[in-house]
């Protein structure tokens, strides 16, 4: 059965670049790709908001220009080096806000993993991500991310970092993709725990134990960091190890939130680096 991912591009070089980077990701599997363009106009206007009503002229103009470059990205990535025949590739042109198209096409395709860069064309460098990948990782919790910068390799990664702080009962199922992932790129997982003193109490004892049984199929080993924030100890993890991507449990109320909700997330330098797959619990 052919895996399906979406691919939402704005046609910066970011989202090209996270494109590549799951082609590569997904290299050796059957999957077929859906290439998403949202044409989208805030409108300024009464008027400029009846202009964007399908059959206008500006509405028209705006959808076949979405559509052109479509095909242009398809011939640049789809063909190249002869392409790659277990690809299959559908270009979808669609006037909504972008997260909303998003949300439907996941829903409407059942897909299973979302690859997209961190930003988009305004690229602002002062926000680390763009506000519709912020709205992706948080709210689309049926469906994995994976977010990709602008300057991240496009190589198979081989040592994925797992923060946590074991306060979290973490299910084996909402750890498929990252279990998933390791074991087709032969990937070690690195559990990083970042605490003041390293004591751990019962609770996260088990929790620590249970992780421990649910990568037994993967390499994977243990870690802890001190005397640092969480969000300067996974970078200093990230950077001294030179891993290839970070991997976190989305649960709204404890690990993801207290590092990626605004402003704390402003803090974090290691995006520009590796690529950042984005799970969800089941509870939500």
């Amino acid at each position: 059965m052919k895996r399906k991912i979406l691919l939402p591009t704005d046609f910066s070089e970011n989202a090209l670049q996270a494109i590549k980077y799951a082609l590569e990701l997904y290299k050796d599997q059957e999957c077929v790709f859906y290439l998403l363009n949202v044409f989208y106009i805030t409108p300024t206007n009464l008027e400029s908001l009846i202009g964007m009503e399908p059959g206008s002229e500006l509405y028209e103009s705006t959808k076949k220009n979405s559509e052109r470059q479509l095909h242009k990205v398809l011939n640049e990535i789809a063909f190249q080096d002869n392409g790659n025949s277990k690809h299959s590739f559908q270009a979808i042109s669609v006037f909504n806000e972008p997260f909303q198209a998003i949300k439907a096409l996941v829903a409407e395709k059942d897909v299973e993993m979302i690859v997209m860069g961190t930003r988009g064309q305004t690229n602002a460098r002062s926000k680390i991500y763009g506000s519709t990948a912020i709205d992706v990782m948080e709210k689309i919790r049926n469906c994995p991310v994976i977010v990709v910068p602008q300057v991240a390799k496009c190589v198979l990664p081989k040592e994925i970092v797992f923060p946590t702080n074991y306060k979290t009962s973490i299910k084996k199922r909402e750890l498929k993709h990252l279990i998933d992932i390791a074991k087709s790129c032969d990937a070690s997982i690195k559990v990083l725990h970042v605490s003041e003193d390293g004591k751990l109490n019962a609770l996260q004892t088990n929790n620590k134990k249970l992780l421990d049984e649910y990568f037994e199929d993967v390499n994977h080993s243990f870690h802890l960091l001190s005397q640092l924030s969480v969000s300067a100890a996974i970078n200093c993890f990230v950077e001294s190890r030179e891993s290839d991507m970070v991997a976190f449990i989305n649960s709204k109320h404890s690990f993801f939130a207290s590092i990626f909700n605004q402003p704390l997330v402003k803090g974090i330098t290691y995006d520009s680096k590796v690529p950042i797959l984005v799970m969800h619990d089941l509870k939500n």
